[in-house]
């Protein structure tokens, strides 16, 4: 069991698509209390206050104590319980919005980081508590929760800013090199942008902006130049029919293939391999005439 006291805002029509709050609570945990496993419509953040648990996600056990937190994402399958001598107490958000996975990312949570630490609980519980003795309704109501959310928000971007700035670099240089290591891999599979980014757990825009910012490229122009670059490899050194080596290197169009492999070359495909044999024939006679 637990002593909750959570406040909802179903019944209203969210003002506010990017980011939203749902509900929001504080809870003191019965020793041994449990949760799930559940599939939650919504994101979920969690912060613990005093006490401590354990998180269980894709079957990784986290165990977590004061000043720490965990990320709930919607359908997920997840669970948490109390410990049985030092049951936690914990606060909570739930929240949705076209913009809420993007924030996530930013602040270096997703499915494979899904825990933090932070030190700003009294700020936390003080958001919480106003919000849960906030009585007013309406427009006004609405406005006061959506400013608190974001008060949430700030709090604990300024602490993980703080205390992890190494660390988030760090893992934004572990996202790209988990993109480029896939990308690697599965180059000749019908993968986009969209896919890298599920496989390493963050929206597609939080992806882009570390490339652009640690590469100085897209994805989507990453992908495309290192499958060229097999391309152009695979030119040179065997005989295959253009269209297999399109096949090979993940264009599925023939046609979409020469236009992008002579946009990057200047060549197409069967001029860049006509020249290129033209040269390592030229390179033979010049070795033996030298001899």
């Amino acid at each position: 069991m637990e002593d909750s006291y959570v406040r909802t805002m179903e019944g209203t029509e969210p003002q506010f698509h990017e980011l939203h709050l749902c509900f929001f609570g504080h809870s003191v945990c019965h020793p041994g209390h449990r949760f799930g496993p559940s599939v939650r419509p919504v994101h979920i953040l969690h912060y613990i206050l005093e006490g401590k648990g354990q998180y269980h996600l894709d079957g990784r056990t986290y165990s977590l104590g004061p000043e720490q937190g965990f990320l709930i994402e919607p359908n997920v399958m997840t669970s948490y319980e109390a410990d049985q001598t030092h049951p936690w107490t914990y606060l909570w958000v739930g929240f949705d919005g076209s913009c809420a996975q993007k924030l996530l990312g930013q602040l270096g949570l997703s499915h494979r980081t899904p825990t933090f630490s932070a030190s700003c609980g009294v700020r936390l519980s003080e958001i919480i508590g106003q919000m849960l003795e906030h009585e007013s309704a309406g427009l006004e109501h609405e406005l006061y929760m959506q400013s608190q959310l974001y008060r949430f928000f700030a709090c604990l971007s300024h602490d993980l800013s703080d205390q992890d700035s190494r660390f988030q670099l760090e893992r934004q240089n572990y996202y790209v090199r988990a993109a480029t290591a896939f990308i690697q891999q599965h180059y000749a599979d019908d993968i986009r942008v969209q896919t890298i980014a599920d496989h390493i757990g963050i929206s597609r825009n939080y992806l882009s902006t570390l490339f652009q910012n640690i590469l100085q490229e897209s994805p989507h122009a990453y992908l495309a130049n290192f499958r060229l670059s097999r391309a152009m490899e695979q030119l040179t050194i065997t005989d295959l029919p253009v269209g297999a080596i399109a096949s090979m290197c993940g264009y599925r169009d023939p046609l979409v293939f020469s236009k992008a492999f002579k946009l990057k070359t200047g060549l197409t495909p069967t001029q860049y391999r006509k020249t290129d044999r033209e040269k390592q024939h030229m390179s033979i006679k010049q070795l033996k005439k030298g001899r």
